[in-house]
């Protein structure tokens, strides 16, 4: 079955086996600053987490990262779905960066008409987003060293998160990376699990890169199985919550089918949305 913790793994160890070495977002960037040369021997791949809801899957994958010698990026959200101090830390706790997945014009803009405010213009809407940008900042900084930050799609918005910096720019902020803006995609492939599917481009708003590469795969198991026809370059974002738990055995099945409810509503819930984020969204 895809989609599950035990697929994860094996996706992470036939990495492994290939001699990829894993880098946090924060360390790549900052080394790449300081003319530091990741091992010339070894592959490079970046292992991105959008925590959108969920956080308790996150913290199963990563200590499956840790277990593996694996550090990577763990990007939370402010709300109360994503937002877990207690889970952040011990992520922290196992060396991964914790960073913020912002989502700041989305939030003033939903605030805005919930309060059937007149309408502001985009001007207005950046400067409103970006003092809430680094009041949100500042909470996550209270407890963490956030050096790099993602926006987050919020697929049903009229406005991309990342307008912000159109006007601001977030280095100014003590902020060294955003993957969207930091990241050559003719350097690194890009693998998303957007979509449920690793091949979900026709059904993501806004998680898409220009890139030459064009990989077309469609389960995990087909990257495991193509994994010596991958560039030296990787990066991966993975959404936790779409990676649950699976019972390994059959008679598993019959004792502790309940531990199978959330791949299945993932499953169905993700393939509804699927269909009106193509549908009203991308081909709009």
């Amino acid at each position: 079955m895809d989609f599950t913790q035990s697929i994860y793994k094996s996706l992470l160890e036939s990495l492994i086996s290939r001699n990829y070495f894993f880098s946090s977002f924060k360390d790549y960037i900052e080394k790449n600053h300081n003319h530091t040369t990741f091992c010339s021997h070894r592959h490079l791949a970046i292992i991105r987490h959008d925590v959108d809801r969920l956080p308790q899957n996150s913290l199963k994958l990563a200590q499956f990262e840790y277990s593996l010698g694996i550090k990577g990026t763990y990007y939370f959200r402010i709300v109360p779905g994503s937002y877990n101090l207690e889970i952040m830390e011990q992520i922290s706790a196992l060396g991964h960066e914790i960073g913020y997945h912002y989502e700041d014009v989305d939030l003033i803009w939903k605030n805005a008409k919930g309060k059937k405010q007149r309408n502001i213009n985009e001007d207005e809407l950046i400067e409103m987003a970006y003092d809430s940008f680094c009041e949100n900042l500042e909470l996550f900084r209270k407890n963490f060293n956030i050096k790099t930050i993602c926006m987050h799609g919020s697929p049903r918005a009229q406005f991309d998160n990342k307008i912000i910096w159109q006007k601001y720019n977030y280095k100014n902020l003590g902020i060294i990376g955003e993957p969207y803006y930091d990241i050559d995609f003719n350097e690194f492939a890009y693998f998303t699990d957007t979509g449920r599917r690793w091949d979900g481009n026709s059904v993501s708003v806004r998680d898409k890169v220009e890139s030459k590469f064009k990989f077309k795969f469609k389960t995990t198991q087909d990257i495991i199985n193509n994994i010596d026809k991958l560039p030296n370059k990787i990066m991966f974002t993975i959404h936790p919550e779409r990676w649950s738990a699976w019972p390994v055995k059959r008679s598993d099945f019959l004792f502790h089918g309940h531990k199978t409810f959330p791949w299945v509503k993932e499953l169905v819930w993700q393939n509804i949305k699927n269909i009106a984020k193509k549908y009203f969204f991308v081909n709009k």
